[in-house]
């Protein structure tokens, strides 16, 4: 077991049980570090955060948002973000692109699941980035939320990328279109 594994499986910062109270201590459980309640036996488990992002290309030109904040503040991104509990990931794609460029979109497929590993780099971010192709509808461009720019882009002369998950799915689109 390396520290590395029991700080993402077993984060000493959970401290009590959430059923009973009981100080929590680090045993394995199928074979991975984790925090275990010895009053309860409750086993907390660490969830993968998730993100989804929509590709939108008009007449070969990228939407893209530049970022307002960090991580990677002044550089651009496809309209993305979390996922919240009980979300459909198509739904939260739908209202992040509205939320962030204030465009009307539909999903038109699946593009990409990205498996991100923060867990090596010491990032923080989604695990999983889901992104999905989509159309464009309605609504007149601008950039509100996290945004504070939003701008459709030529695939081949794009601006500073801010995540790695972002560049590997914009790589894939070019070769497509070649």
């Amino acid at each position: 077991m390396t520290e590395l594994t029991s700080a993402l499986t077993a984060p000493e910062f959970f401290v009590y049980c959430p059923k009973c109270a009981t100080p929590l201590v680090t045993k394995l459980v199928n074979g991975k570090p984790r925090r275990v309640c010895p009053g309860c036996s409750y086993v907390h488990y660490v969830d993968p955060k998730v993100a989804v992002g929509v590709l939108v290309v008009e007449n070969g030109r990228l939407l893209l948002v530049r970022r307002a904040m960090n991580p990677r503040k002044g550089k651009w991104s496809i309209p993305a973000g979390f996922v919240d509990s009980g979300e459909d990931p198509q739904e939260t794609a739908v209202r992040e692109a509205l939320e962030e460029t204030n465009l009307e979109i539909v999903i038109t497929g699946l593009e990409d699941v990205i498996f991100n590993d923060y867990g090596k780099s010491g990032e923080a971010g989604a695990s999983i980035f889901i992104i999905y192709q989509a159309k464009l509808m309605g609504g007149q461009l601008q950039a509100g939320d996290d945004a504070d720019d939003a701008r459709f882009f030529d695939i081949q002369n794009l601006p500073e990328l801010a995540f790695t998950s972002t560049d590997q799915v914009i790589k894939k689109l070019k070769a497509a279109k070649n």
